[in-house]
This record gives C-alpha cells, sequence and structure tokens, in this order.
C-alpha cells in the first residue's frame, strides 16, 4: 500500500512513518523540512495545496498528522495549518482517489475545562473548547468526518499526551520549567489523567490505518490506558530526565487567575512566545482527563505494549545517553 504520512518531522510523525517503512509500506513524506527517512519526501507546506496535491498524488492511504500544536498563538496561524491545511488534504484525497484517510486529532477538542472521567471520545464542538489549538483542531476534524464516504473511509484517531525520547511537545517544557524552578503542582495534583507513551501511539496510528475502511465515520481517542495523578506524572518525567520535581503547589483560582492576566498582558504586547501560564494549561494541570479505551483497542484491534513505567524507563535511558542531535523537531 502507498501511504502518505504529513508531519513526519514531529516525534509521533517520524516514527509512524518509521514503522510504516519497516513493515514495507511504500511510504511518501510530506513537511516543511527534511526528515532523513529513507523514503520518498516532499518538501512543502500542508497550508499550500499545491504541495499537498503533489504529495497526495497516486497514494492509496493517507495518515494526517501535521499540525500546529500549542497553547498560545494566533488564531489565523493555527487555522491556516489545522484547518486549511486538513481541507487540501481531504479535496486532494476526493479528487486523487485516495481510498483510506486517517485524520489525527487531539481529545482537547471535547474538553470545556470539566473533568473527562473514563469516558469515550465526546463529539468536537469548537463552540466549547478552550484555546485556538483545540478549536481549529475541532473545526478540521468535523471537516475530516464530513469527507467520510464508500470512496473515502475517513477515521478519526486522538491520542492523548503522547510523550517519548526527543519529544519537545510535552516532555521538553516540562523538565525546562522544573530546571528553571517553574514548574508547579496546581492544586493538589492528585486528578487523573491518562498519557500516551510514543511507541503505542505510532502502533496504534498503523492500526488505524489497517482498520480504516470496516471501522469509518467516527473518532478513537488513544492512551495507554493507565491514569496516574498528574504530579506523579510530573515528577517521573523530571526523574528521567535528572531534573528537580516540582514541590511548589499553586491553588487551581490563582493559577486560572494567572493564567488569565498573563494571556491579556501577552496579547496586548504582541508577543508570539507563550505565557508562563495559560487558562488552558491551568485547567489541563488541575482537572481529571482519563478515557475507556475498551472500543478503541477493540476497533482497532490494538492495545499498548509499552507500560508507562517501562517509558519512564527509557525516557531515563535517552536522557542518560546523552543524546547530540537533541530532540527530535
Amino acid at each position: 500500500m502507498k501511504v502518505l504520512v504529513t508531519g513526519a518531522t514531529g516525534m509521533l510523525g517520524r516514527s509512524t512513518a518509521e514503522l510504516l517503512i519497516t513493515r514495507g509500506n511504500e511510504v511518501t513524506v510530506l513537511q516543511r523540512r527534511p526528515s532523513g527517512l529513507d523514503c520518498r519526501e516532499v518538501l512543502g507546506d500542508i497550508a499550500d495545496p499545491g504541495a499537498v496535491g503533489r504529495a497526495v498524488g497516486g497514494q492509496e492511504a493517507i495518515v494526517h498528522l501535521a499540525a500546529k500544536v500549542g497553547v498560545w498563538g494566533r488564531w489565523t496561524d493555527f487555522s491556516r495549518v489545522n484547518i486549511d491545511g486538513t481541507r487540501n488534504i481531504v479535496t486532494a484525497c476526493t479528487s486523487g482517489g485516495v481510498s483510506r484517510l486517517v485524520h489525527v486529532s487531539s481529545p482537547s477538542v471535547a474538553h470545556t475545562g470539566r473533568a473527562l472521567v473514563g469516558v469515550s471520545a465526546q463529539p468536537a464542538d469548537p463552540s466549547t473548547t478552550r484555546g485556538h489549538y483545540s478549536r481549529s483542531k475541532a473545526v478540521a476534524e468535523l471537516d475530516a468526518l464530513a469527507a467520510d464516504s464508500p470512496e473515502l473511509a475517513v477515521l478519526v484517531v486522538r491520542p492523548h499526551l503522547v510523550w517519548g525520547p526527543g519529544d519537545t511537545q510535552l516532555v521538553e517544557p516540562v523538565v525546562a520549567k522544573a530546571r528553571s524552578g517553574r514548574l508547579p503542582v496546581i492544586g493538589p495534583g492528585t486528578a487523573l489523567i491518562d498519557t500516551t507513551y510514543v511507541d503505542n501511539a505510532s502502533a496504534a496510528m498503523v492500526a488505524a490505518l489497517d482498520a480504516c475502511g470496516h471501522t469509518h465515520g467516527e473518532a478513537l481517542v488513544i492512551s495507554n490506558g493507565e491514569p496516574r495523578p498528574v504530579r506523579e506524572v510530573l515528577a517521573r518525567l523530571c526523574l528521567a530526565a535528572g531534573a528537580p520535581e516540582p514541590t511548589r503547589r499553586v491553588p487551581f483560582p490563582v493559577a486560572w487567575s494567572a493564567g488569565a492576566a498573563a494571556e491579556g498582558a501577552w496579547a496586548l504586547l504582541r508577543r508570539r512566545d507563550a505565557p508562563p501560564m495559560t487558562r488552558f494549561l491551568a485547567e489541563q494541570l488541575a482537572t481529571a482527563h482519563w478515557f475507556d479505551q475498551r472500543h478503541t483497542r477493540s476497533a482497532l484491534r490494538w492495545s499498548p505494549h509499552v507500560g508507562l513505567d517501562e517509558g519512564f524507563v527509557r525516557l531515563a535511558g535517552w536522557y542518560a545517553s546523552g543524546p547530540q542531535s537533541g530532540p527530535v523537531a
């Protein structure tokens, strides 16, 4: 099968492409800079219809991972990549005869700020999401699902808090803040959260590609299925990196108010870097979010093969090895 993977310079995109290459798929990757993978590569912007068309031509299936991720930024930037980029992929699929599309979304498309306890994938709702990233991903997910048809099977997967060696989205910011003494525990730190080790997430992407067809037109949340207190997750990540674990505690109302004030100041100053705290981040660190994985595992015929404890050991080994190339971009 000829498969296009978008966003292959990211940790999960690269891991997914490597798995597909290893098992013998004819893989093409699309991203803005070289990935170094041993496969056909198209360099270009996901928001450029021409680049997308060149990459999609001749493909049978697509795993669409390219996205702008973050807790801060301009709406136009998130919209351009996440919404326009997804629409370009869908258009190229329908005009190019692609039969399978695995669209990678986020559980945040259904997060309203309240706890999510043992739930399945709730409907994406752009009107209730928190922040530009979540809203743009919600719109993109709905656009992708609207394209599901007998000719194009669309399956949405929502991997939750993917982390592992080389991660720049979760691990690196946590460790950097811990080393500078700016990583607090919001509230008591007892809220249970799901995370996903990268090897499990990429295996789920491949399983979704194989399942897409007999399973389609729906969204599935992917995680390790091992909820842990947020305080423990932060501490284990810091321990693996040799950074001090957080000990300072900030009440949630204080953190939320500080996030709101920081957002206002950053907007007024038109700063492009992320504030030290946002309302969305405060909610994520203070509320439970873990998911019932039974339907996901049945639909994908997949289950995690690396437990969280083993994942922390692997992360510690990566840091101990002193990788010279730095984190995966």
